[in-house]
């Protein structure tokens, strides 16, 4: 395509999320020898950057993230937005499209406050509005107090530093894009599981736009999208909302998916944990795993997950 094709990248105004816009540009400029003004990054101010003295999931959950950038979609403002997958709701309107998932990014937590949840002091404080963080957290240090820290990332090491907490968590895929390279501790994925989709890219356009959806078919990464797939399967089986603690990774490797997760309670005292593995593309195969994490829950954990329900 010649180098007047303009193609309007809508994005959130935060850093992070402008710097993964930026990434989606030089990759959509990249695999179509365009120059860099042939792509125009669109900001939005999203609801859930407006509120940020509450938890996520008590002021309308990821679609606060998703909401601006939809509607200018449907209006055509823009012709492809650029989201952390990890906060795009898994059931999405059959309007719109995933049309491209980036090169998947570091899918592990950083701890940053101590080395490790075991340095923690007893009684230690930990600052976090996410679920699946705070009940991995207690499921470790039952001791520990859990205080809500929501903002960029600038604002939460702002907050970290201005003694809100003693350690905070942050998605180390985040910190790598911002170029805080030796901020924080990864947390063992043995010990401490991530987000569904945590560290990718998604790009999203309109279902009925096939010129738009062959754009960014050429920057789609294969390997990224079957396990981010896997893993939203496995939370649409699951019926899991901006309430559910829930952590699961799934790793791609010779065409085959192997996908590990777990289940809590949000005091952490109760856990359920499994593991399959299956070929990439096979979308029975997490939905199965659902059912077994499910089947085996325990009272403190399945009211969390309407996927018991069914």
């Amino acid at each position: 395509m010649p180098d007047a094709v303009h193609l309007k990248l809508g994005t959130r105004r935060s850093p992070l999320a402008m710097a993964q816009a930026e990434e989606t540009r030089r990759r959509l400029c990249a695999a179509h020898g365009w120059d860099v003004a042939a792509v125009e990054l669109v900001p939005v101010i999203a609801s859930g950057d407006k509120v940020q003295d509450r938890p996520l999931a008590e002021i309308g959950g990821k679609a606060l993230w998703t909401r601006e950038l939809d509607a200018w979609l449907a209006e055509r403002r823009i012709d492809a937005a650029v989201h952390s997958l990890k906060d795009v709701e898994t059931a999405r309107p059959p309007s719109l499209h995933i049309a491209a998932i980036l090169p998947r990014a570091d899918k592990r937590d950083r701890l940053v406050g101590a080395a490790s949840l075991a340095a923690l002091p007893t009684g230690a404080v930990i600052g976090t509005s996410a679920p699946r963080r705070a009940a991995q957290a207690l499921h470790l240090r039952s001791d520990c107090t859990i205080v809500t820290f929501r903002g960029n990332v600038a604002t939460r090491l702002a907050k970290l530093a201005a003694g809100e907490a003693d350690a905070t968590f942050l998605a180390a895929a985040g910190l790598e894009r911002l170029g805080e390279h030796g901020t924080g501790h990864p947390l063992d994925p043995a010990e401490w599981l991530p987000a569904s989709g945590q560290g990718a890219i998604a790009i999203e356009c309109r279902a009925d736009d096939g010129p738009t959806r062959d754009l960014l078919a050429a920057i789609d990464h294969a390997p990224s999208r079957a396990e981010v797939m896997a893993e939203r399967a496995l939370l649409a089986a699951l019926g899991g909302d901006c309430h559910s603690p829930v952590a699961v990774a799934c790793d791609f490797a010779d065409g085959r998916l192997t996908m590990v997760a777990a289940l809590f309670s949000p005091d952490g005292a109760e856990k359920v944990q499994g593991d399959a593995v299956f070929d990439a593309g096979d979308g029975e195969s997490p939905a199965r795993l659902a059912r077994d994490l499910l089947s085996r829950a325990t009272p403190g954990i399945l009211p969390y997950f309407s996927g018991a329900d069914r």
